[in-house]
């Protein structure tokens, strides 16, 4: 059994957490832990869990709300790491003491019962990545962090049962913020992050008959609400089963099984 959870997901921090479970063991991939530790330890908490729980950690880039505790949270408790080699040098190239892997685009690897492919996004990091994770018959995707869905990101979605999706901002909204010129132009630009509208065009390319749950995530405070990504989720998926959610950047999400 696949299952997911958000921790917490917006400008002032990302996590999440993957668990698949066979043959009476569980297997657990925290995505991105962008909080100071202590905070994150309150989180894995109120999950059920504790930093002891997890088997590996996978950073998707640099950025401070995705990084966050990660070297400490490895150092404390022992737990592998795995980035790409941009993403680790762009934080200095940190001694993990022999826990670090190096991910890249299209190498997959297991930690345990869950199998992980990265995949390569565009975005304003050296070298971002993004997920599909699965344990064999169900399949997650984590998609947080672009500017626009190239060819080979919808090809890695494909056939997702759920999704995990960056509803960053409303074009609108954006434009008539209180973001100086500069930041607008980064946000909204092909590096920056998704539109509503942009990332409605990918929940609408990828659905399919088995696609259970979308959760929108990375919802700007300043420049989105969220009635508005629930119209365009609704609209994209055109009345399709599948549960719609919005991960909090308090709460996150509830665990869901895909």
């Amino acid at each position: 059994m696949l299952r997911f959870r958000s921790l917490g997901s917006g400008s002032t921090g990302n996590a999440a957490l993957v668990e698949a479970t066979s043959g009476g063991r569980t297997s657990r991939l925290l995505v991105d832990c962008g909080f100071g530790i202590r905070q994150l330890d309150q989180r894995l908490a109120q999950a059920g869990l504790a930093a002891g729980d997890i088997d590996a950690i996978f950073i998707t880039h640099e950025h401070g709300d995705h990084i966050g505790c990660a070297h400490t949270l490895s150092r404390r408790n022992r737990i592998p790491v795995w980035m790409s080699e941009g993403t680790w040098l762009a934080t200095g190239g940190r001694d993990f003491e022999g826990r670090l892997n190096l991910a890249r685009d299209d190498a997959e690897f297991a930690v345990g019962d869950i199998g992980v492919q990265p995949f390569t996004v565009p975005h304003d990091a050296r070298e971002p990545l993004q997920l599909r994770c699965t344990d064999g018959a169900r399949t997650l995707g984590v998609l947080t962090d672009l500017g626009h869905a190239t060819a080979h990101v919808l090809n890695r979605l494909s056939g997702v049962h759920a999704l995990l999706l960056e509803f960053n901002h409303d074009s609108d909204l954006l434009a008539n913020s209180a973001y100086p010129p500069f930041l607008k132009l980064r946000v909204g630009g092909n590096y920056g992050h998704l539109s509503n509208t942009a990332a409605a065009d990918i929940a609408r390319a990828v659905r399919h008959d088995g696609l259970r749950h979308v959760v929108a995530a990375h919802l700007s405070e300043q420049n989105n609400r969220p009635d508005i990504v629930r119209r365009l989720m609704a609209a994209a998926l055109g009345g399709h089963e599948a549960e719609m959610l919005t991960a909090t950047a308090a709460e996150g999400s509830p665990w869901l099984d895909v």
